[in-house]
């Protein structure tokens, strides 16, 4: 395919901004960057994408995220609103986890494809839970993605919670889906894995090892850490060290590895994150929802750590999601210069890639170059003033919006043309999953358990 008459942003160190540009796509990959006109002179017979004039822009990329909280938008929590996240999780998403059968499994995930696609996200880290549906859910979600041609991490939540059995189901199940994995492509090289656990203040020590010992050295581990302070208490109420030094001495820090929210953690558990090149991941929203913190995003980044950028299973609008990590750390600290744009684009855009890139072999994701993914979105952006390398953040956060992507391309596919989805019937999915809704909440408050909320 070749997309002409667009207007480049690289995403590139350094980025760049370029005018009458057209890209190359070949084998889902950026064969050529240039001008459009000199473009379509040499591929004269290759199939046209106009952008129009509209900015061609790497696609969006989310460092984590649940897309099994579908049925969650609406949902009332029976009894005294939970105050507090163990709270929370004890009243709301561990009943709910609970309540999830594979339908209910497989309509989350066509909901999260209709939903990153429209908002231009696509490459998702997502950590999935549903301890009554275990053995071979990864294949399910995989297949979901796979259909609807999205770019994908998956891994399952690891938990002692749920008794011994469930435990050992779920490090089955992330080894075997790794193993599977690193076999051979799967949904055409655009789904990987992950290992994946819920937290250090869910987990064992036994549990740690039994995860470490079931995969090889260098996969990447995926683990909610710091997100409150009672992961703290619980780790050192487990082996009297705290979380992130845990997991570092099960061999579970590197690269690969994500902490999600990092938001109760000491320096020295930050300097294990940036030693062992490990990353975490901001997701302000949905901190900001349930009262977890402000994670020290600008201290981490000093350190050396990778920091990141997800959703926590709220809507793939990352460019939303990045204007409040921006004003964030503004009003915590009650100081305007916090987190300037270039420090935001470094953990939106740059750390995300980077992050992504780690996980499909040689073939780089979230910028414009050749050999790159052609991971593409289109967007209807007209600046009132002008928009350059050096300004661009201000525009994202100020006056850039998900409505204005017009087209999603992943791997060369093209998935939205338009604001029209091409993979995935939105009306169909979401009538579908409006019918299964009451069924499954009722599930859900079935199982919430009774008594008081504390905090």
């Amino acid at each position: 395919m070749l997309i002409t008459n667009g207007t480049v942003v690289t995403w590139g160190r350094p980025n760049e901004i370029l005018d009458g540009c057209g890209l190359l796509i070949t084998d889902g990959r950026i064969a050529a960057v240039g001008p459009s006109a000199r473009l379509e002179e040499h591929h004269r017979d290759e199939p046209r994408l106009d952008a129009r004039g509209q900015y061609v822009m790497p696609g969006n990329i989310c460092a984590h995220g649940h897309f099994y909280s579908a049925f969650a938008v609406g949902m009332s929590v029976p009894g005294d609103p939970p105050i507090t996240l163990p709270t929370i999780l004890d009243r709301l998403w561990w009943p709910y986890d609970r309540a999830l059968g594979p339908e209910e499994v497989r309509l989350a995930v066509e909901v999260g494809m209709v939903d990153a696609i429209k908002n231009g996200t696509t490459t998702y880290f997502d950590h999935h839970s549903s301890p009554n549906c275990i053995d071979g859910v990864l294949d399910l979600i995989a297949s979901v993605v796979a259909g609807a041609g999205l770019r994908a991490v998956l891994c399952f939540e690891v938990t002692d919670r749920d008794g011994p059995e469930r435990a050992a189901a779920g490090i089955a199940e992330n080894a075997r889906f790794v193993n599977r994995c690193s076999g051979g492509p799967i949904g055409g090289g655009r789904i990987a894995a992950s290992f994946g656990i819920h937290a250090p203040m869910t987990v064992s020590d036994a549990t740690l090892a039994a995860c470490r010992e079931s995969v090889e050295a260098g996969t990447g581990f995926h683990v909610h850490v710091g997100e409150h302070e009672y992961d703290q208490y619980r780790s050192l109420a487990y082996s009297g060290i705290r979380s992130v030094e845990r997991l570092h001495n099960h061999g579970m820090l590197s690269a690969r590895s994500i902490m999600a929210h990092a938001i109760h953690l000491d320096a020295a558990e930050i300097g294990l994150l940036a030693e062992t090149g490990s990353a975490s991941s901001h997701q302000p929203r949905n901190n900001m929802n349930v009262g977890d913190g402000i994670a020290a995003v600008e201290s981490q980044m000093r350190a050396g750590v990778r920091v990141c950028l997800g959703n926590d299973g709220l809507s793939p609008t990352m460019w939303r999601e990045a204007e409040t990590a921006y004003l964030l750390q503004k009003i915590a600290h009650r100081d305007a210069r916090r987190l300037p744009p270039d420090q935001l684009l470094e953990m939106a855009v740059y750390n995300n890639a980077a992050l992504a890139s780690l996980y499909f072999g040689d073939t780089p994701v979230g910028t414009i170059a050749e050999g790159a993914a052609a991971d593409l979105i289109l967007v209807d952006y007209q600046p009132a003033t002008p928009m350059t390398p050096d300004n661009i953040g201000g525009h994202l956060v100020f006056a850039m919006n998900e409505s204005m992507i017009t087209t999603t391309v992943v791997a060369g596919e093209v998935l939205m043309r338009d604001r029209q989805l091409l993979t995935v019937d939105e009306q169909e999915v979401k009538a579908r999953c409006r019918q299964a809704a009451p069924a499954f909440w009722a599930r859900y408050e079935a199982g919430v358990p009774g008594g008081p909320i504390l905090g």
